[in-house]
């Protein structure tokens, strides 16, 4: 299978459908939607659609806004689809602000105003807001979905799939990847082999698969289909492409953490800041997250959605509470330190690496689960056996 052309098709995207299968919502619920914005005022009178370059904010307002207030609301049940906008953090999974702006220009607190007065909160933004909305909708009991770099491709394809399906097979492959001890992964760059061995510890392995159903508080991530582990440790050595500019640095772990950043190709000041960064505040080095896709998915070239395609893998630094970690933002030296940063590792995005293997150790035995971006039979078996089911009626 190529794990960058899709196999399948999609049928046209449908908010009512995916609402629907996301989260079954029973009727009443209020539902709304966040944004984010360098000026939240611009929200008054809708002003940021005069700006081109809120492209993900418009389609929040053009196919979840209206859609909802032309007749989603009565479809589904629901009650609300306003649009609130906060202040733009700037990186992955920080703490958002307190303040908000409605659509009338009036000023809230999204702890007093938003959060305990929704039932379901859609939030369509530049950077992702999964760990501290997940948080959040624990404190204050809601649901949500965090759908971050939202394009006309994800649209179509990973927010139009059937998240029944994609739970499915996201089940099948966590229970044949569940309680492994290691995760071997073997980089090459050039004449060079790199390995990086993260430790799993015999963990219940977790799964992202975008059902977020019934009253329990949680926060589903769009588009799902993901496998995933908190490392209780790792060592070795990984190449890293920045992306500010395309430099690739080659990491060096020791204890869970990245230690040190050496240039493998590109520009040594921006290995420098890293190091920088690192020596300051060592806990952003912290590797936080193993994942593998599991979906056929095309390329959106965000990568929310190339992360989810079967045959990549990422791994992360930085805070882990929302995955069941122990790296709060509290342990950080600054708060704009306490980001989740994906590591995306695909034939698009690091073409300058090849991952030669994956390997994983389960039960006493070693499996090769990737090869060259492409997944083995170990885990095409997997999904196999459950597509040959058919979905419950």
């Amino acid at each position: 299978m190529n794990s960058t052309q899709p196999t399948r098709t999609f049928p046209p995207f449908s908010l009512a459908r995916l609402l629907t299968t996301v989260f079954a919502p029973e009727g009443g619920e209020r539902v709304g939607i966040l944004i984010d914005l360098d000026d939240p005022a611009e929200m008054k009178d809708m002003a940021f659609l005069e700006n081109e370059q809120y492209s993900i904010q418009r389609y929040a307002y053009e196919i979840f806004h209206l859609g909802l207030k032309n007749g989603g609301l009565a479809e589904l049940g629901l009650r609300g689809g306003e649009m609130f906008a906060y202040h733009i953090t700037g990186g992955s999974n920080l703490d958002l602000p307190d303040r908000a702006v409605d659509m009338t220009g009036k000023e809230l607190s999204l702890e007093t105003d938003i959060y305990p007065n929704y039932d379901i909160l859609l939030c369509i933004s530049t950077y992702s807001a999964t760990a501290p909305l997940t948080a959040l909708a624990k404190k204050y009991g809601f649901r949500g979905a965090t759908m971050h770099g939202m394009n006309r491709v994800i649209l179509d394809s990973g927010l139009s799939v059937d998240y029944d399906e994609v739970s499915r097979e996201a089940e099948a492959l966590r229970l044949g990847l569940t309680r492994a001890d290691w995760c071997e992964i073997d980089f090459g760059v050039g004449n060079h082999t790199y390995t990086l061995k993260l430790h799993l510890g015999g963990q219940e392995a977790q799964k992202s698969h975008g059902l977020c159903r019934g009253k329990k508080p949680d926060i589903a991530n769009l588009p799902a289909g993901e496998v995933y582990y908190v490392p209780v440790g790792a060592e070795g050595q990984f190449p890293l492409k920045y992306e500010e500019d395309g430099t690739l640095g080659l990491m060096t772990v020791r204890e869970g953490r990245i230690v040190k950043a050496e240039l493998l190709n590109g520009e040594q000041a921006t290995v420098d800041r890293h190091n920088q960064r690192l020596a300051q505040d060592p806990v952003t080095g912290e590797l936080g997250e193993l994942g593998l896709g599991t979906q056929d998915l095309p390329v959106s070239g965000q990568d929310i959605q190339d992360e989810k395609v079967l045959g990549t893998f990422h791994v992360a630094t930085g805070r882990s509470d929302h995955l069941g970690g122990s790296l709060t933002p509290d342990r950080f030296a600054e708060a704009s330190h306490a980001s989740h940063d994906d590591i995306l590792y695909a034939p698009h995005k690091t073409p300058e690496v090849s991952t030669n293997q994956v390997r994983m150790h389960i039960g006493g035995t070693t499996h090769v689960i990737i090869e060259n971006y492409r997944p083995t039979t170990y885990l095409t078996n997997l999904l196999d056996s459950v597509r040959a089911e058919p979905l419950p009626s």
